[in-house]
């Protein structure tokens, strides 16, 4: 009966937990694999532990080259999507326009569509353009996808800011750069950081639409499909399980540094 209760009291964070680790159940194999030693060319089967993987994550042709330009996409990606999302959300949480509720809704379509469907669209319009399928159309492709996450996330910010603060800058003669500088850019930070990190981990693991529109150029999702084809080197497993740690870092940092801010404002 004590355990009955328990069970009760706390099934919320027991349901969490296990929903949790039910997510983050694939990154642990992963994590496991990228020690294996297989003896074919598929990593599929547990056979030796070994870290020769790790001492030599290169050591795949190509595999390196391919994560590099898929690094260098969703930087530029995230840089043009987050500057071009922060100022779509500040102009329609702000300003009173003609279409702005046609705007809003348009905002969701590329979040709601299909993404094949946006894939195909783009190849059509790069192909009626000229324009030649390779770095520059995936790294255009990516931004126009990315930009409806930034707004969603930059104009919840945006509005939750409470208006009178700039007010209070304004009354204390601040110029409109000093008040969008010193007031309204760090209170909108936490929105825009999160559509900056969330736009790069769509770019970077985009390949439906990186497929349909990148030509000759291989980026790391097209080159881990195609290796899956002839079989899966270890090395994969690898540079996953340090994208993983890295992400794990960074919000565990941006957990640090939110703390640190609350208790100087107490």
């Amino acid at each position: 009966m004590a355990l009955v209760n328990w069970l009760k009291r706390h099934f919320v964070v027991i349901a969490g937990l296990l929903t949790l680790g039910y997510l983050l159940l694939p990154n642990i194999v992963v994590t496991v694999f990228s020690f294996n030693k297989p003896k074919g060319r598929f990593n599929y089967q547990w056979q030796q532990f070994s870290t020769d993987a790790w001492k030599d994550p290169c050591g795949v042709a190509d595999m390196c080259g391919s994560l590099s330009i898929s690094l260098q996409i969703a930087f530029w990606a995230t840089v043009g999507a987050t500057v071009l999302g922060s100022m779509i959300a500040f102009a329609l949480v702000r300003y009173r326009f003609r279409a702005r509720g046609t705007v809003n809704s348009l905002i969701f379509l590329p979040m709601a569509m299909p993404e094949v469907v946006m894939a195909a669209s783009l190849l059509t319009l790069f192909l009626n353009l000229g324009a030649q399928l390779g770095f520059w159309t995936i790294l255009i492709a990516h931004i126009m996808f990315c930009l409806s996450f930034v707004v969603v996330a930059v104009k919840a910010r945006v509005m939750s800011m409470d208006p009178r603060l700039e007010e209070a800058a304004r009354d204390l003669y601040a110029s409109p750069v000093q008040t969008f500088l010193r007031v309204t850019l760090p209170i909108a930070a936490p929105g825009i950081a999160a559509g900056a990190m969330l736009s790069f981990a769509l770019s970077f693991d985009d390949f439906i639409i990186t497929n349909f529109n990148a030509g000759s150029t291989v980026t790391f999702p097209m080159f881990v499909w195609g290796s899956a084809q002839r079989g899966t080197p270890v090395q994969i497993n690898v540079i996953g399980t340090a994208m993983f740690l890295v992400a794990v870092l960074l919000v565990l940092a941006s957990m640090v540094v939110g703390n640190r801010r609350n208790r100087q404002k107490a």
